[in-house]
């Protein structure tokens, strides 16, 4: 058990039957209080756990390509996608601006046949394969490194940890565990609801072999399984209903690996429902996002990459998962693509 796992005033973490299921905001304190990064870096810091990938760590990421393959890892951004309006958050809308029918037709003012297309697409930043920014959750009134959150984002956007000031950072050596062929290797898929335990991390990390250990500046990709379901069954609850996702247990586990970052193949990274008898709302993002400043990712695709590593019995990889830096925004858009 790593030390972090049990917490001053509270029960074992390691197993998430022993969280007091009526006290979210204790446990959350606690955990908050616990794995803090305000301060470690300095305190104009706006990259919180990405300081961890340095260019040692980058060139350590660059001598794991071998073979040249490289596997996309994000979802589509169309309307076929699985948003349902929550908090207005709405599928992709493209819309075609020239065509090539108004080419034929020559409606278009160019000269000499010349002619053209050109689209727009109007979506909410965290619709699809995404980050989360470090100014996407406040915890009491507080972002990240100890700022006031209005004093970090107002309605001219995010005026201190903007998602443009990552746009250079998230290249590193990528990690999958993939969680669904560990637990329920028959179906490759976990249920809706499993919380995912610091155990569960470690075992699958170690019956995976030595390419799937886990350190310093790695970014972490967590298959549950929950996307493949989803593309068989159809979308349903997939954005924001039930969902296996790591339990607010592995607080410490992701502050002592001293990760940069963790992306899965769900809606919300977290499990859900989440892990209280009463109510309670993504209470891991309150932990690592505003008090570790740990980015993090979601609907991401790693089912094509965990067949490849599967096949080749490697895990690890070149990750290049570069934000837009579209100033000020709390959240972008990617297209993390993994080279082996």
């Amino acid at each position: 058990m790593h030390p972090q796992d049990t917490l001053p005033g509270a029960a074992a973490a390691a197993d998430p039957a022993l969280l007091d299921r009526n006290d979210p905001d204790g446990e959350i304190r606690r955990r908050a209080e616990a794995y803090r990064n305000w301060g470690r870096w300095g305190s104009e810091d706006v990259l919180g756990t990405l300081n961890f990938i340095d260019e040692g760590k980058r060139l350590q990421a660059a001598s794991l390509v071998s073979e040249g393959l490289t596997i996309s890892l994000s979802q589509p951004f169309d309307m076929n996608g699985p948003q349902k309006g929550w908090r207005r958050r709405t599928n992709p809308v493209h819309t075609m601006l020239d065509t090539g029918t108004d080419a034929e037709r020559g409606t278009q003012g160019f000269p000499h046949g010349l002619g053209g297309a050109d689209d727009v697409i109007a979506m909410p930043l965290q619709c699809s394969t995404q980050w989360d920014g470090l100014g996407h959750i406040f915890d009491h009134g507080m972002a990240w490194n100890g700022r006031r959150a209005g004093d970090v984002v107002t309605s001219d956007g995010d005026l201190v940890t903007g998602i443009e000031h990552a746009a250079a950072s998230p290249v590193s050596r990528g990690v999958l565990l993939d969680l669904g062929r560990h637990l329920q290797p028959d179906t490759g898929e976990l249920p809706d609801g499993y919380a995912i335990t610091t155990a569960d991390l470690e075992s699958c990390a170690a019956a995976q072999g030595a390419t799937s250990t886990v350190g310093r500046g790695d970014i972490v990709l967590v298959r549950t399984g929950q996307l493949a379901r989803a593309r068989r069954n159809g979308w349903g609850d997939y954005a924001g209903g039930a969902a296996p996702g790591l339990s607010l247990t592995t607080a410490g586990w992701l502050h002592s690996t001293e990760i940069a970052a963790i992306a899965t193949d769900t809606w919300g990274f977290e499990v859900r429902p989440n892990e209280f008898d009463v109510p309670a709302f993504q209470p891991l993002h309150q932990v690592v996002i505003p008090n570790m400043g740990l980015t993090v990712g979601e609907l991401w695709d790693l089912d094509a990459l965990a067949d490849a590593c599967r096949t080749r019995g490697r895990y690890e990889f070149l990750l290049v998962a570069a934000p837009l830096p579209i100033t000020g925004a709390v959240g972008s858009p990617i297209n993390p693509v993994a080279i082996l």
